[in-house]
């Protein structure tokens, strides 16, 4: 068997694609958007962390694929800077989350 370098024709998505698939499958079942709580909810159902699940709908929603409304249901651009500042310790906490008081959704 020949070695072939494969590194270059893989896209590796910056998000984790199981926990992806399992909050638009949330979603889907809500009817509606996720909010900080139901996010926090889904970790512990799946015995997730809730900042991998976190990160994940952040990456998703800089990549265009979710979006975030604030609590009046407006769509709030999300930058990485946004991202970034939440962590502290090296990890997105439930407390850090206190200025998101909307929902995410997919796009």
């Amino acid at each position: 068997m020949a070695n072939k370098d494969l590194s270059h024709d893989i896209d590796v998505p910056k998000w984790d694609v199981a926990l992806a698939a399992l909050a638009k499958e949330e979603c889907a079942k809500k009817g509606a958007g996720m909010s900080v709580d139901d996010l926090k909810r889904l970790a512990i159902a799946h015995s997730t962390r809730f900042d991998d699940l976190v990160v994940t709908i952040f990456e998703l929603t800089l990549a265009g694929e979710w979006r975030y409304r604030d609590a009046v249901g407006k769509v709030k651009k999300l930058t990485r800077k946004d991202i970034n500042d939440l962590y502290v310790n090296g990890r997105i906490h439930e407390k850090d989350m206190k200025g998101f008081d909307g929902t995410w959704s997919p796009a």
